[in-house]
């Protein structure tokens, strides 16, 4: 998994309530188990019209948020079923960071499993994020993972919280399976132990 420390991206401002999974990758898009190529199905009903043509109202297809790497969501972003579809879509189409103020639980420890940083601000906070995004190609915004801050066009910082354990995660690009390998030479050290002491196991 990719580490995640800083990053520094245009913002794109989607401040729609409840974001479920399916909206973020609708069903028809998870007869794969790859990561890579789920892009294209990013907010897929949203993106594109009923004909296939893009929605040129929507905020990823506009020229100003088409580099985007940050989305400043509505309230309970990734509600909805379990779907680790749903931060491979997002990391997949570029977006390396989240803010809302409130996460469904799934979602949230799916992103961070997957490399894809969720943020959670008060709504005071969303409100001048917001007013950050709207600018558009000139909303960048930087996120500093060590310090834990976010930092806007205009010079102001919004600190943030974070559990330890998934900062550590992603500051190190472990995901569960880096987390074991993580662990090796305990595992190796403690089979050498019972090998050397209980030779008949």
């Amino acid at each position: 998994m990719k580490k995640f420390s800083r990053h520094s991206g245009v913002a794109a401002p989607m401040p729609i309530v409840n974001v479920d999974t399916d909206m973020i990758i609708p069903k028809d898009y998870l007869k794969t188990i790859k990561r890579t190529g789920l892009g294209k199905g990013l907010f897929a009903e949203m993106r594109f019209n009923e004909d296939g043509s893009e929605n040129e109202e929507f905020v990823l297809n506009k020229p100003a948020y088409e580099n985007a790497t940050i989305l400043v969501a509505g309230d309970n972003f990734g509600c909805g079923s379990s779907r680790e579809h749903a931060p491979w879509a997002l990391m997949d189409f570029g977006i390396q960071c989240v803010i809302s103020t409130s996460f469904a639980d799934i979602f949230y420890n799916n992103s961070f499993k997957n490399g894809l940083l969720p943020i959670v601000v008060t709504p005071e906070e969303l409100e001048m994020l917001l007013d950050d995004a709207s600018r558009g190609a000139n909303a960048t915004l930087t996120v500093d993972l060590v310090t834990q801050e976010i930092h806007g066009p205009d010079g102001g910082i919004i600190k943030f919280d974070i559990d330890p354990f998934k900062k550590h995660c992603l500051l190190n690009g472990l995901d569960d399976i880096g987390l074991t390998m993580e662990k090796d030479h305990h595992i190796d050290s403690h089979e050498e132990h019972i090998s050397n002491h209980r030779p008949w196991h």
